[in-house]
């Protein structure tokens, strides 16, 4: 009799990816970097960070952002949520400092809400739950262009001191590890372009070992400063707590403003997937940047977010597919198969995402794709 391997349930994703950040946090808590090895490391991740913005911008379609212009008020919508509500969610959290979070804990929180929309993920959950794939893409698109200047304009404003406020230094660290890297890859992305597509894979790897040594650099100058003893178990729990209501009150605030701006069921999964993400991908190496040696208590709390929105993500897309398929069959006695529109950790059939301009109906995937979610 053959045995059945166990697995987990489908509402819990086991990224193995999660599981790398969690070794590498536990390898900083284990054997943080010090004195020279600290120098080598920092300067290891300083480069790393660089480098994440040039692929970013290299194989960041600019042309077909610009082209879903034509959506505007989605996006704008999209921004809105990502830039505005998130921001001021942010802000009405000051009043649970010291009491519930400590004063890293909540700038952390705050620098989460500053963060840019996901691009894989929101194509994903889009594709699950049925809605404009193509809408999504751009979304996710815009919302990482217009992040490379305004999370660190907004956290400058809003952090202050915390995140080096309007100093020159901080703003040439920013221009020089985030900004440069970014636009000399988009200047040369008609030349590599291609190169880097086709390697995709391979980069893939490039990329989080990249952001892996980020986390470990700041976890290792967070270890050697000494913040981790002012964040108890319990301060953890708060800090998911609130984590959780942030998460529900933006899946909320996107769905039903959607609806109340007359938009179309389609477009308001877009509009609730994309606006209610953060990336881990571009929020590590920002936070990096902008925080120094307080990086490893500001990442905290996007990491959790990050893990929380992919488990509560997965569950609502796969909701939203079920109604639409009811929708699409009232009164089925049961003569008509749903197909599953892709599973969690897939992005939209490559027929979708080449061919889709970035504002037209919601297209139907016929296959699931195979790459995994990430940022």
């Amino acid at each position: 009799m053959s045995r059945r391997t166990p697995q987990l349930p489908s509402w819990l994703p086991a990224d193995p990816y999660i599981m790398a950040l969690l070794g590498t946090v536990g390898l900083a808590a284990l054997i943080p970097a010090s004195g020279a090895a600290a120098d080598v490391v920092g300067g290891a991740s300083t480069g790393a960070v660089a480098l994440l913005f040039f692929l970013y911008g290299a194989r960041l379609s600019t042309r077909e952002a610009l082209d879903g212009l034509r959506h505007w008020r989605l996006h704008l919508t999209v921004l809105a949520a990502t830039f505005l509500a998130f921001p001021l969610l942010g802000l009405a959290a000051r009043v649970l400092e010291p009491q519930v979070l400590t004063p890293q804990l909540y700038s952390g929180l705050l620098f989460l809400c500053l963060v840019p929309s996901t691009i894989q993920s929101s194509i994903a959950f889009t594709s699950i739950a049925r809605g404009n794939v193509p809408a999504a893409i751009c979304a996710g698109s815009f919302s990482s262009l217009a992040g490379i200047v305004l999370t660190p304009l907004l956290a400058a404003l809003l952090l202050g001191g915390s995140a080096g406020g309007f100093s020159t230094d901080s703003l040439i660290r920013i221009v020089l590890q985030l900004l440069v890297p970014f636009l000399a890859g988009q200047l040369l992305r008609r030349w590599v372009g291609g190169f880097l597509t086709r390697r995709k894979r391979a980069l893939g790897y490039v990329d989080r070992a990249s952001i892996l040594l980020v986390v470990y650099t700041a976890f290792s100058e967070g270890m050697v400063a000494g913040v981790w003893h002012q964040v108890t178990p319990v301060r953890l729990v708060a800090l998911l707590g609130v984590e959780a209501v942030l998460l529900a009150a933006m899946l909320l605030l996107t769905w039903y403003g959607a609806k109340r701006l007359g938009f179309a069921r389609a477009d308001r999964i877009a509009i609730q997937f994309a606006g209610s993400k953060k990336s881990l991908a571009a929020g590590l190496p920002m936070a990096t940047v902008l925080f120094g040696a307080q990086a490893a208590a500001a990442v905290l709390p996007l990491m959790l977010f990050h893990q929380m929105q992919l488990m509560v993500c997965v569950v609502l897309a796969k909701r939203r597919s079920r109604d639409a398929g009811a929708m699409a069959f009232p009164g089925d006695g049961g003569g008509h198969r749903l197909v599953d529109h892709g599973q969690f950790g897939q992005e939209p059939p490559p027929n979708v995402i080449n061919s889709s301009p970035c504002w037209g109906a919601s297209p139907t995937p016929t296959r699931p794709a195979t790459d995994k979610i990430a940022g």
